[in-house]
């Protein structure tokens, strides 16, 4: 399965409009929504490879492809690790958010590529025809340039790449299903560190950070800020074009559906605000404690792959404890959060 980044219900809302100047939008939603099933099963679970301490020790490994306006990967390889910025805007937006993305697990986690092993990160820009969508496919990050209408090209954004790769993270470190409430677990961690990547190149702190995901992805025909609002899900935009915003923030707003893989991207909204109001209880530097926590539960083999909400809610509880201690702040504001959205651990 591919993991887009724009999910399935809003296309499919773009793909009916019939006015005669959206007839550009709703051909290019339509496309996209037909392009998003998958031509391959990504992999959900990934054979690690050998420790390659010299690779590793290297730093990011990046390759940028274009694909030059064909749906046909991996396109042709336009800039490598280390090779000088080129003319084309979307091939060093993809360059370097590959690298930011690098830098924080990196730095911050001590972590080698989103492998661990110091796997060369790959990404393909300017896929298909005004695709409307960035995806990660199980091996490399592909990113659309847009409709130029409602969607600008994907590479615009940091927390979109940061996004799409931690999808990566998560495939190498506690594959969760792509369906249901692991499902939404699953986009939720990579809207969790896509908003960290871009809070850590930044140096942003909790009060200063947008905690958007896809700030810049809409042109300015669009009433929006952004794809999804982590700090109050289903405010994110309000347009008559796309609709309103249908995140929940709490349980008991929970989206029962069979489209969008049971949910995934509507009903993250719940622990990405769950996320939120541990960092903001927390303060600082998202991704020192809030961030740290996240990262020990999705590494430690603590989660099934069928994992519902209140088990990743026990293992972002026992991973706090691990790491801070019984009665510690880190560990109370865990609790606090998951309860303050309906999750019971």
């Amino acid at each position: 399965m591919r993991c887009t980044i724009v999910p399935p219900y809003l296309l499919a809302r773009l793909s009916t409009l019939d006015a005669s100047n959206l007839e550009t939008v709703a051909t290019a939603a339509h496309q996209t929504l037909l392009n998003t099933r998958p031509l391959r099963a990504a992999r959900q679970s990934a054979v690690l490879r050998p420790a390659d301490p010299t690779q590793a020790a290297r730093g990011p490994q990046r390759t940028i492809s274009d694909a030059g306006g064909r749906e046909v990967l991996p396109g042709t390889v336009v800039r490598r690790e280390g090779g000088a910025p080129t003319a084309d805007p979307a091939v060093d937006e993809a360059y370097e958010g590959l690298g930011a993305t690098y830098a924080l697990f990196a730095d911050a986690y001590g972590r080698s590529s989103i492998d661990d092993r110091g796997l060369g990160l790959d990404a393909t820009v300017h896929y298909g025809s005004r695709y409307d969508n960035a995806f990660w496919d199980g091996e490399r990050m592909v990113f659309g340039d847009g409709d130029g209408e409602i969607f600008r090209r994907f590479t615009l954004s940091l927390s979109v790449i940061g996004h799409e790769l931690s999808h990566g993270v998560t495939q190498y470190s506690n594959p969760l299903d792509y369906s249901g409430q692991s499902g939404a677990l699953n986009e939720s961690v990579s809207d969790v560190f896509g908003s960290l990547v871009e809070q850590y190149a930044r140096q942003q702190t909790v009060a200063d950070a947008s905690w958007l995901i896809g700030e810049e992805l809409f042109t300015d025909m669009v009433e929006g800020a952004a794809l999804r609002s982590m700090k109050a899900p289903g405010t994110a935009y309000n347009d008559d074009i796309l609709g309103v915003d249908p995140q929940p923030a709490h349980m008991r707003d929970f989206v029962d559906t069979n489209d969008d893989n049971g949910g995934v991207h509507i009903n993250s909204g719940i622990p990405n605000r769950a996320f939120y109001l541990v960092a903001e209880t927390l303060g600082g530097y998202a991704w020192q404690r809030a961030g740290q926590i996240w990262y020990d539960t999705l590494t430690q083999g603590m989660l099934a792959p069928a994992a519902t909400f209140a088990d990743f809610a026990r293992a972002t509880g026992q991973s706090a404890r691990n790491r801070f201690g019984d009665g510690s702040s880190e560990l109370d504001a865990v609790e606090r959060a998951w309860s303050s959205v309906g999750v019971r651990a």
